[in-house]
């Protein structure tokens, strides 16, 4: 007995130093630690839009990084019940959350200060801390070829646009969306209603309805639904999607639509996490990151249209074209951006006025 116990302590020992080993970090390298990653989305994960996008890239995140745990609550209103479920998350040793909603913003900065160990990532926002970052695409840039698409593709030069709220980032996308169009159908007008929600199918349906009632042959939007591609569809209209291909449901409407590709960036985040070298900042991600792309193509879309539009992708990748080159005139007729002159980043960031070409009002403050 004593001979087999001296066995088992034997046993013991080797297997203690195996795992010395294996822990022991390689070359001198710091240890990645795992850690767990939270979200949280304002719509339902099956909205095929704005939060379904960032969920394809939490699955992303699962898929190509050993180590992270991801957990996600989707719903969660603008306000007091993000800032619970934020708390929530840090309080469950959540190291690293991502707050994918505009009005998210200020309840990121709240629960940051309450938890000065937790890294926060806001998407689309503007406010930082020193353990809240935030991130967005310029896709701005996909909105502009979208544009071309749709300005090509109308006959009637009326095109409709279902928009969600009244922010820079709304706007922005709104304005860029018809410099494309009027880039190569300078006739062409862009009508905007406001729904006033992020999602709604009933309600962006409806707008977009009244849309093509009022002479509109193809709908763009901004919103989390394909609603209006529908809508496009049961009108025998064409429509540009967004967030997500939405061709699957309206297979000979949808021409093509921007899209998000949030994947790389949460492996990229979460990495630092993992390794200690996160930090603070504000990411803007052109095209040329591949944060934001184009849906791929109708077969209703001509062979030279889609020429037309990969080439002026190709400009906008390599930085030889800006969707907001001057000169630039607002929807008064004003020159806001003179030739020779690009809009800054500031500038775009606070987009409260709307381009030539667009028919709309912005509701007062």
């Amino acid at each position: 007995m004593r001979h087999a116990a001296s066995v088992v302590r034997l046993v013991v020992v080797l297997a203690a130093a195996l795992c010395l080993t294996a822990a022991a970090p390689a070359s001198g390298r710091a240890q990645v630690q795992p850690v767990k990653a939270a979200f949280i989305y304002v719509g339902p994960v099956g909205d095929a839009g704005w939060s379904f996008a960032h969920d394809q890239g939490r699955k992303y995140l699962e898929r190509n990084l050993p180590g992270v745990n991801t957990a996600f609550v989707e719903s969660v209103p603008e306000g007091a019940d993000a800032e619970r479920v934020l708390t929530q998350f840090a309080r469950d040793g959540y190291k690293v959350i991502f707050a994918t909603s505009f009005g998210y913003m200020d309840a990121v900065i709240n629960v940051a200060r309450k938890f000065p160990d937790v890294r926060f990532e806001h998407c689309s926002g503007f406010k930082t801390a020193p353990n809240a970052a935030t991130y967005f695409g310029r896709i701005y840039e996909a909105r502009y070829l979208s544009g071309i698409v749709a300005g090509k593709m109308t006959t009637s030069n009326l095109i409709g646009y279902v928009a969600a709220h009244p922010i820079p980032e709304v706007i922005r996308g709104i304005n860029a969306f018809t410099m494309g169009v009027r880039s190569v159908n300078p006739g062409a007008k862009v009508r905007v209603v406001w729904t006033n929600t992020w999602y709604n199918p009933a309600s962006e349906k409806e707008a977009a309805k009244a849309l093509l009632d009022a002479g509109c042959d193809v709908i763009a939007q901004h919103q989390d639904t394909p609603g209006p591609m529908q809508a496009a569809e049961e009108r025998g209209k064409y429509g540009i999607s967004y967030n997500s291909p939405m061709m699957q449901f309206a297979p000979r409407a949808v021409l093509t639509g921007p899209v998000w590709n949030w994947g790389p960036y949460y492996v990229k985040r979460v990495r630092e996490v993992m390794d200690g070298t996160w930090k603070t900042g504000q990411y803007w991600g052109p095209m040329a990151d591949g944060i934001v792309d184009l849906a791929p193509f109708n077969k209703a879309v001509p062979a030279d249209v889609v020429k037309l539009v990969n080439g002026k992708k190709r400009d906008i990748i390599r930085g030889r074209l800006h969707p907001f080159a001057g000169p630039v005139k607002d929807n008064t007729g004003k020159v806001i951006v003179p030739a020779g002159r690009t809009l800054s980043d500031a500038e775009m960031l606070s987009f409260n006025w709307f381009v030539e070409g667009v028919e709309g009002t912005l509701p007062k403050k």
